[in-house]
């Protein structure tokens, strides 16, 4: 009976795909070295512990979004669920190694992207849940079938450069930002309306309204009253 345990023994981005996509190199051992391990159906869960690292003070205004101020940080920082992957393990004995390819996103609409995105360097705990099912050979008795124990894990440091350096890849100096259709629609008018060529000149014309410190009505009547000839 197979007797399955998890590694991960590295991480890098895949080139040349549609969307970004990170591919772990996962090993998996079998107890039993002369076994003929048919093939493996393999699910994976993948968490975020995020409460077994530090933060730089860059980094905690990053997440202040996720997690709110670092004085909250002992009722919010909880592990996090990443994503899921999925691979079909080809026949092996005693060990193989496997690329569980993990699709990820630039939408800062999503809590893993604001994440990522807020590390400036170190790394990424993680921890790996595996089930799915072995098709295994027994002596005697032919083809077998048999899950994965529940306790099935696997940790992981993903460091945060692998991360950087596969966004940098797909999106080249630049961020994906997702809106609701009425916003883009009510942004897409006032770019047209004013000529304005990209996109990125269009927010770079709000910016320095926003960024005007706000008046307030005191000031506004001395400044009157100041310009008032007596």
């Amino acid at each position: 009976m197979p007797d399955l345990s998890f590694q991960i023994e590295g991480a890098e981005a895949v080139p040349y795909s549609a969307a970004p996509l990170l591919a772990f190199k996962l090993r998996l051992s079998n107890v039993d070295a002369g076994e003929l391990i048919q093939s493996v159906a393999l699910r994976c869960q993948i968490q975020i512990e995020v409460t077994h690292r530090k933060y730089e003070a860059r980094e905690q205004e990053g997440l202040l979004d996720l997690f709110g101020a670092p004085e909250r940080w002992s009722r919010t920082l909880r592990s996090m669920l990443w994503t899921h992957a999925n691979v079909m393990v080809p026949p092996f004995k005693e060990s193989i190694v496997v690329d569980l390819q993990v699709p990820c996103t630039f939408d800062f609409n999503v809590a893993a992207t604001k994440y990522f995105a807020a590390l400036a360097e170190g790394d990424v705990p993680l921890n790996l849940m595996f089930s799915g099912t072995v098709f295994y050979e027994s002596d005697g008795a032919g083809l077998q079938v048999q899950q994965i124990p529940w306790d099935r894990e696997a940790k992981y440091r993903l460091p945060v450069i692998v991360w950087q350096e596969m966004m940098e890849l797909y999106y080249p100096n630049s961020a994906w930002l997702c809106l609701q259709r009425d916003v883009f629609e009510k942004l897409s008018q006032y770019k047209m309306a004013r000529g304005i060529p990209t996109w990125e000149q269009a927010l770079e014309s709000l910016i320095p309204a926003a960024e005007e410190p706000a008046h307030h009505a005191g000031d506004e009547e001395i400044a009157i009253e100041g310009s008032v000839p007596s």
